[in-house]
């Protein structure tokens, strides 16, 4: 599933690679990745870039090719219409049907258009897929057009909906301007808000503030998307261009700050080693994706996507691969200092080659070659961020990093008990699939009402099934009884301290009042924490990458309490997460905090996202013994606080 084929990556291929790697090694050899991301045998496509705002309309390619419809852009025009659906107010199961079938889609570990084949019967297999939806995607595939969606679309105000990218405004907020107040575009609403007590009567003031500052936010996630987005689109790019250019890319590699697997992604950077550029950059700017070509030149090339997404390619010769991935990997300041470390020994480095004082180039096939002559270990394309990663290569006491494969189990997933799309047996045998050994089941409390969360009586009937599962399994396997729990807006949790008490361990959250003082909220947290039944503190800053910044936290305090108490903190890998991130997670290492990676799977794909948790925790510099979920769960349950003093 992840294929790193190079010695080059010896270092992250044990990382990346998952336990049904070998099931697919033959496939390697096709496309040698030079690469520190994860290499997938199937595409699982994201959710659309944050950058493009609207669904996704066919516009003419740089080529003659067919329009291609991913699985993201097929899930934003769905959602696009559960959206119009709920502002115009229609029934709500038939939202319900569209927002479902959005999701399961945007979930696929496989192509949408690939199964249909021609035939809408296909597109009905599909769990979450009626008939009306297969017969309107039946008909996008074959026209490049849906006719339900221009029709009902052509029904509301033009820009009205795109009123539903400020973040905390849903459907109902928008029906709302335009039926009460006549407003239906985002200028419109921003020239209200200059003069709310006359323009917008009625709403509170805090409402008004709120309204300000989602506005204000949308600037600040136009132009870069989350990783997630990125990779499978770098993978989709990859794959495509390989198909056409055959043995001509000896070989290929994302390169910049997704090769970095950096939280968010600007521009798409690729790199490939072959001795026919031309060939490599005529396919590029052919290529079906193409929406636009910015620039096409002998040895480079820049397109523009049918998503809103920039991709750059740079070809070079095979014998320069080495110093060409380096240069266009590391952070500006890391390959700055890198550059002075060169002068420094008499050395110019580029892309290129090193040339010695003399002027004679000197080639290297290899990143490790590169590092090497300058007196340093290999670094992890993770840390190449200037964040003292090169004093520990030229001391060669870099870390052991976290790989994927050290990872035991998995404690954030979610069944249809709550707002899952699977039952518990399903999530479980999709973890036994991936080489997990336990799972815990976070289902939401009855709190959390939007995510149908579970009260007491349905709890325990939980349980049961749980039991009953375990008995199944033996020793092969195990279903940890657990819950996420909200924290509410007082700090106090939402369910009764003896049912807490019966479970194998416990995550608390916040979803809700995220908006409160760094006071207020700070103030809630620790008294979570204080709790003896919370042994991990979930997704902490709250963050929704591109659609919610993280809460006023004081993450500094929370450290503090959680060392003091033994409450474990995540990094929550789901795509839209990465909570914690990078940089929180370093520090509370440093400060001695055990913490978990999880995926917060809602369907057993969802799995795949312990990929970007490993990918944080490896920025972060976090080793396997960081993280209790390494640990076999015979031995992680006497860390928890729980279980603390007990023989």
């Amino acid at each position: 599933m992840f294929f790193i084929c190079n010695r080059l990556f010896r270092v992250r291929a044990e990382h990346w690679r998952t336990r049904s790697f070998q099931q697919a090694a033959a496939t390697a050899n096709a496309l040698p990745v030079q690469s520190a991301m994860p290499r997938k045998t199937t595409k699982r496509i994201e959710r659309s870039p944050q950058r493009s705002s609207s669904a996704p309309q066919r516009s003419s390619s740089a080529s003659d090719a067919p329009r291609l419809w991913s699985n993201q852009e097929i899930a934003a025009l769905l959602k696009r219409i559960g959206d119009i659906l709920a502002i115009e107010g229609e029934n709500r199961f038939k939202i319900i049907a569209y927002q479902r079938a959005a999701d399961v889609i945007e979930h696929s570990s496989h192509g949408v258009q690939d199964a249909w084949q021609g035939d809408p019967a296909n597109l009905r297999r599909i769990d979450g897929v009626g008939e009306a939806i297969a017969d309107k995607l039946d008909e996008l595939f074959r026209t490049g057009q849906m006719s339900y969606y221009e029709k009902i679309r052509a029904q509301l105000p033009e820009g009205l909906v795109e009123l539903l990218q400020i973040p905390g405004v849903g459907p109902k907020t928008v029906a709302k301007f335009w039926h009460e107040y006549n407003i239906t575009t985002l200028d419109g609403l921003k020239q209200a808000l200059e003069d709310p007590e006359k323009n917008l009567a009625g709403l509170g003031a805090k409402t008004v503030e709120n309204l300000k500052q989602g506005i204000g936010a949308i600037g600040l996630h136009t132009t870069r998307v989350r990783l997630a987005v990125a990779f499978y689109f770098a993978q989709e790019l990859m794959d495509a261009l390989q198909r056409v250019c055959g043995a001509a890319i000896e070989k290929i590699s994302p390169a910049g700050s997704l090769r970095r697997l950096r939280p968010t992604i600007g521009d798409i950077d690729l790199v490939v080693a072959s001795s026919a550029p031309q060939k490599i950059i005529d396919a590029f700017v052919s290529l079906p994706q193409a929406r636009e070509v910015l620039a096409k030149g002998d040895t480079k090339a820049s397109i523009v996507a049918h998503n809103g997404m920039q991709a750059d390619l740079r070809v070079l010769e095979p014998q320069r691969w080495g110093t060409a991935l380096q240069y266009f990997t590391g952070s500006r300041e890391h390959n700055i200092r890198v550059r002075d470390l060169a002068l420094k020994k008499g050395l110019s480095l580029s892309e290129w080659s090193i040339t010695r004082k003399n002027g004679k180039e000197v080639l290297y096939d290899s990143e490790e070659q590169v590092y090497a002559a300058l007196g340093m270990a290999w670094i992890p394309p993770e840390l190449r961020e200037a964040s003292g990663e090169i004093e520990a290569a030229l001391k060669h006491t870099l870390p052991r990093l976290i790989q994927l494969s050290d990872l035991k189990g998995d404690l954030q997933c979610h069944s249809k008990w709550s707002d899952g799309s699977a039952t518990i047996r399903e999530m479980a045998e999709g973890a036994r699939r991936r080489g997990l050994k336990y799972i815990a089941i976070t289902d939401h409390s009855q709190g959390l009402g939007v995510a149908r969360g579970l009260d007491p009586k349905r709890t325990r009937a939980q349980w049961k099934e749980i039991d009953q599962l375990n008995a199944e399994f033996g020793d092969a396997f195990r279903v940890l009884k657990s819950v996420e729990v909200e924290i509410r807006a007082d700090g106090a949790l939402d369910l009764p301290d003896d049912l807490l008490a019966g479970y194998d361990i416990v995550l608390a959250t916040t979803h809700s009042a995220l908006t409160q003082t760094r006071e207020k909220i700070t103030e809630r947290v620790v008294r979570a924490l204080r709790h003896p039944y919370v042994d991990i503190f979930g997704h902490p800053t709250g963050q929704l990458i591109g659609a919610r910044e993280p809460s006023a936290l004081d993450l500094n305090e929370v450290f503090r309490v959680a060392l003091e108490t033994g409450t474990l903190l995540e990094i929550d890998g789901s795509g839209e997460r990465m909570d914690l991130n990078d940089v929180n997670a370093r520090r509370a290492a440093e400060l001695g905090l055990k913490l978990v990676i999880d995926s917060d799977a809602h369907n057993p794909d969802g799995f795949d996202d312990l990929d970007w948790g490993i990918a944080m925790a490896r920025r972060a510099w976090l080793t396997k013994s960081d993280v209790l979920n390494t640990l076999e769960w015979a031995e992680l349950k006497t860390h928890l606080k729980r279980n603390k003093g007990k023989g």
